[in-house]
């Protein structure tokens, strides 16, 4: 049995990691953590209700915390994991370079896992998506097209960076260097060293990310649907659950589950 909080239990995602981890014989919610002014529309769970994660984890040794809110608050709530030696599985999107690395350096102390993306199947072509490059060769332009609804804050999504990124290294190139996330105006010919991200907004579109790679006489696209928030947040509970046999001591990934 592995014990989880879930932060942000009001939430879209909270609410589905709530009802999913409540369906699963392997888990049980020890506590949930949501803001003072929201706690009364979760007072009919059966288990812990806060708002102070410090408290909750003084209370709940080892019990993963599972995270899916803000960048900053994210933070937050790694370094209170970090002080109590709570493993935690973060699917935050939107983190900046130096935020990550903060959380690497957590990792040294405390089991965590990051993931853009939960789903099974994104983090299969993170693994496929290079041997397509390597195997194409570099008379293919690449690119990359990601959609999401209309109320998703960052862009372009993580996910598409992460997928584009893994792109731009199996061609030995460095991402940032080759990065093109916005074309407007007379910008001239496309260079053949660029890899093209571009955000479409929308609808309630839970996520589609499509690679794209142009050569002579033909294109391949490879594109992945999520239907539901619940392909994100079965992932994140699978990764939960691994994560609890882990040991700290280096940032994981959902790669490290396969």
């Amino acid at each position: 049995m592995t014990d989880v909080i879930i932060m942000g239990g009001c939430g879209r995602m909270g609410a589905t990691l709530i009802r999913l981890s409540q369906q699963d014989s392997e888990l049980e919610v020890k506590a949930v953590v949501e803001r003072a002014e929201r706690l009364d529309e979760l007072e009919t769970l059966d288990c812990v209700v806060s708002s102070d994660l410090d408290e909750v984890l003084a209370k709940t040794p080892r019990a993963v915390v599972v995270e899916f809110t803000s960048p900053e608050a994210t933070l937050e709530h790694v370094r209170i994991c970090r002080k109590h030696g709570n493993p935690m599985v973060v699917g935050t999107t939107g983190l900046k370079p130096e935020q990550v690395e903060q959380m690497a350096a957590a990792a040294k102390d405390v089991p965590l896992l990051l993931a853009p993306n939960m789903s099974v199947g994104v983090n299969v072509l993170l693994k496929i998506l290079p041997q397509l490059v390597q195997m194409l060769g570099s008379a293919y332009d690449m690119e990359m097209v990601e959609i999401h609804h209309g109320r998703k804050k960052d862009s372009p999504s993580g996910t598409a960076l992460k997928l584009a990124e893994c792109m731009a290294e199996a061609r030995g190139w460095v991402y940032d260097e080759v990065k093109r996330h916005c074309r407007d105006g007379i910008i001239g010919e496309r260079p053949q060293k660029e890899v093209g991200v571009m955000a479409l907004r929308g609808g309630d579109v839970v996520g589609d990310h499509t690679a794209y790679f142009f050569g002579p006489g033909e294109r391949i696209e490879v594109t992945h649907r999520a239907h539901s928030r619940e392909t994100f947040a079965q992932g994140a509970l699978r990764a939960a659950k691994w994560l609890a046999k882990q040991q700290p001591g280096r940032l994981y990934g959902m790669a490290d589950l396969f």
